[in-house]
């Protein structure tokens, strides 16, 4: 068997990473282009992250440099296969210890849209954006992440098709909802060797029968946000929607709390809340029925909107009739409500994968060059948290320069100099070369951390027992913006 030619390599520790991935690369060329694109990905820019940026060239004139045009190929035309890539960075995540999945984390199903003008790109159309809160043109992704108290990283991703781009609409053959791609990713995930206390979703899943209906017959479990006025059908004086159960729950407050139960939600800046939670009654569902109706809130009396949860679970109640013919481990208040908190993460995830790593910044039209592009962020991503969690750290090598912007691009000299020095660790480089890859990996890792629900906290499966820690980051980098 030939020995591939070597390419040269990426800068730091993010070489050893990029060759993990060279035997699904044929040729020198694209194994030189998956390292010059995670490079870029992870190179701090101040400006959107398209080609000409990840090359470190000038907006438009420098869209022919030969840097940008074989960033273009290796995108759009280079033969290499996507799902091969991102089932390799799965298998190196549930092959480290340190980000390996574990039974007590949550499989977030989500979807996202960014906004992308015309109609000849491949999945735009005018669609609701959950990003902006509003519909718009652009392109929405289905997405699967992993999380739990401590990490999150992105599994499977896959670009929904609006109807129009189907000769028969939503008759089609072909055409999925998001609701449809969602449950299938759900189950990928499971296929793939991610073992997760439940698959968690906001509202926008949860309100479908359908969708739930799906998951439960896959044999996944779940904890799914509803509306507070979601309604279903009952008898006359019962109730009709999640608020009217929750409103029918005793509460006479603290000192009487009635049918609600204590539950304490601890943030990772150190504060903790006292919630309460109930099981309540709707319809069909109930404390021991098929489907429960759990009620979190700060406040049982007002049950205020943002901080009150109705969540639909298929979790048995521990010490009820369904536990011991479950499937799934039962499920106390508390627990169904450490789950769900572990699901907003997912928006300060979002921040970081989509803002940082350039998710929303390809300007290719192809479907193939998008999900190439998706991948590609993902990698990025894993990589982050490979190289902030291990005793990996390797010695610092210079990287290669790049090219001064030009008069008149943002970040000239001429202009109010930005703020890299507050944003990389200290040592890493400055003025003409990228930064090094593992001092941008601490710092986006770093901001995802002060952020994160909650310390890891021992539950039913006490999560962390046994399990690698990351190494502590330099003061520096825990102020990332």
């Amino acid at each position: 068997m030939t020995k591939p030619v070597a390419c040269p390599p990426a800068p730091g520790p993010l070489e050893g990473y990029a060759a993990r991935f060279d035997d699904l690369f044929t040729r020198v060329a694209q194994r030189r282009g998956f390292r010059e694109y995670l490079a870029g990905l992870l190179a701090p820019r101040d400006r959107n992250k398209t080609l000409t940026a990840l090359a470190g060239a000038e907006p438009v004139t420098g869209a022919q440099r030969p840097a940008v045009q074989r960033l273009q190929f290796f995108l759009s035309e280079s033969r290499w296969d996507p799902d091969a890539v991102n089932a390799r960075r799965l298998e190196l995540l549930l092959g480290d210890p340190a980000t390996a999945p574990h039974g007590g984390g949550v499989l977030v199903i989500d979807d996202s849209g960014d906004r992308k003008d015309g109609t000849k790109t491949a999945h735009v159309g005018h669609q609701w954006l959950g990003r902006y809160g509003k519909t718009g043109n652009g392109v929405v992704t289905v997405t699967t992440v992993w999380a739990d108290e401590r990490l999150y990283y992105p599994v499977h991703a896959v670009p929904y098709t609006p109807a129009r781009h189907f000769a028969k609409g939503k008759n089609d053959p072909g055409f999925r909802t998001k609701l449809a791609i969602g449950a299938e990713l759900a189950v990928a995930a499971r296929a793939a060797g991610f073992v997760f206390r439940a698959a968690c979703a906001d509202s926008a899943y949860g309100d479908q029968d359908g969708f739930r209906g799906e998951l439960s017959e896959a044999g996944l479990p779940f904890v799914m946000a509803l509306k507070p006025r979601h309604g279903t059908w009952a008898y006359g004086p019962d109730a009709h929607t999640p608020v009217d159960a929750a409103r029918a729950l005793a509460w006479h407050g603290p000192g009487n709390p009635g049918d609600w139960q204590a539950v304490t939600r601890t943030f990772r800046d150190g504060h903790a809340e006292t919630w309460r939670a109930a099981d309540a009654t709707l319809g069909w569902w109930g404390p021991d029925g098929i489907t429960r109706l759990v009620v979190a809130t700060a406040d049982p009396g007002t049950l205020p909107d943002k901080a009150t949860w109705y969540l639909a679970t298929n979790l048995p109640r521990p010490g009820g009739p369904r536990e011991a013919g479950s499937p799934h481990p039962a499920a106390g208040l508390a627990e169904i409500t450490r789950i769900y908190g572990v699901r907003h993460w997912v928006e300060q995830g979002c921040k970081q994968v989509k803002d940082e790593l350039g998710w929303a910044g390809f300007q290719v039209r192809s479907d193939l060059a998008i999900r190439r592009h998706q991948v590609l962020v993902n990698c990025a991503f894993s990589f982050c948290w490979a190289a902030w969690s291990g005793d990996r750290l390797a010695p610092r090598h210079t990287a290669a320069p790049r090219p001064e912007p030009a008069r008149g691009e943002r970040g000239h000299r001429g202009r109010r100099s930005t703020a890299a020095g507050a944003v990389l660790a200290a040592g890493a480089a400055r003025g003409t070369r990228l930064a090094f890859p593992l001092d941008r990996a601490a710092a986006l890792v770093a901001g995802m951390v002060q952020g994160a629900p909650a310390p890891a906290a021992a539950g039913p499966d006490q999560l962390g027992r046994g399990r690698l820690r990351p190494a502590p980051l330099h003061p520096e980098l825990t102020n990332y913006r």
